[in-house]
């Protein structure tokens, strides 16, 4: 396997705009703890073994039991998670994979009895962000724990 680019030395102006979006959407009205499960589904659908092991870690740092990570590839089948997580993350696998005719109505309809208006924007804004994120590491072969450091993920001692 050839060494691919360091997309983030590459464009530092562009990665810089990204990243200004990110922590402003992350600021937003959705809270941390679905942010990470729905990063986390995201990632594992698109592959990104980058962003699957960046949000494990920081879910672990923010206090999320471990058999809810777990769970998150099975969530339909798990009891583990509120019908606002439910809604939240059945969101996010339709608009990763954008299926044709796009999002069906039944979950449409299920989001909004479960978040607000401006949640629903703010968590699609989040969901388009980690598909950017996705994409862009697995286009240039990010090895999980590359940036650890960087981003104080190496407090979480998940090694």
């Amino acid at each position: 396997m050839s060494e691919r680019l360091d997309y983030m030395k590459q464009s530092p102006e562009l990665t810089k705009k990204l990243i200004a979006l990110a922590q402003a959407a992350h600021g937003a009205s959705i809270e941390p703890s679905i942010n990470e499960l729905i990063s986390l589904r995201a990632s594992q659908i698109n592959g990104c073994g980058f962003c699957v092991d960046m949000h494990v870690k920081q879910a672990h740092l923010q206090g999320e039991r471990e058999l809810r990570l777990h769970h998150v590839a099975t969530w339909r089948e798990s009891d583990l998670f509120s019908p606002r997580e439910r809604a939240s993350l059945a969101w996010t696998e339709y608009l990763t994979r954008l299926p044709e005719g796009g999002v069906p109505d039944d979950v449409y309809d299920r989001v909004r009895t479960q978040l607000s208006e401006q949640e629903i924007v703010d968590l699609t804004y989040l969901v388009m962000l980690i598909n950017a994120w996705n994409r862009a590491n697995v286009a240039f072969l990010i090895p999980p724990g590359a940036r650890d450091k960087a981003f104080g993920l190496d407090k979480a001692k998940l090694k």
